[in-house]
């Protein structure tokens, strides 16, 4: 039997409570974030990427960032901000034309950069951050799911209302 939304919502919630997994969570971004500084792409804040079907792109997380997301965010979204970002195709953290929670963003974000140079390694540098996320999901025995950021936004939002 598979878990319903709702219960991998609150676990997903309960587990990004447990700061020896986010400090997993947030190695990964760091080392990520080391990784894009070394190869030094433009990022011109101009909010295209945050846009997401006007870009020709989705954003993809797993069950803890979408929980750690709102647990790191200043203001958590709620499920009527999701749902105005899916109307206007966009994010529900976007200000603007910038990030409003920029340390609570996922690693998808970390690593998609407009600038074309960045096409040509952000596809594995991606991969290899979502396969040390699966590991922190499966080390801590968190259900594991990858799916759409606003989908996986809305169930987290959802269960902390």
């Amino acid at each position: 039997m598979s878990e319903s939304d709702a219960e991998l919502a609150a676990a997903w919630t309960e587990a990004a409570s447990i700061d020896a997994i986010a400090e997993a969570v947030r190695a990964v971004y760091d080392d990520a974030a080391a990784q894009v500084e070394a190869r030094g792409p433009a990022c011109w804040a101009s909010g295209r990427c945050c846009h997401f079907e006007a870009v020709g792109h989705r954003l993809y997380v797993t069950g803890l960032e979408a929980a750690l997301a709102q647990r790191w965010a200043t203001k958590p979204a709620s499920s009527c901000d999701v749902r105005a970002a899916l109307t206007l195709d966009g994010c529900p953290f976007q200000t603007g034309h910038l990030c409003g929670q920029r340390e609570a963003r996922p690693l998808g974000c970390r690593v998609y950069f407009c600038d074309t140079s960045a096409q040509t390694w952000q596809h594995d540098l991606s991969e290899h951050g979502l396969g040390q996320l699966r590991e922190i999901h499966e080390r801590f025995n968190v259900t594991y799911r990858y799916g759409e950021w606003r989908a996986m936004l809305a169930m987290v939002a959802a269960h902390c209302r």
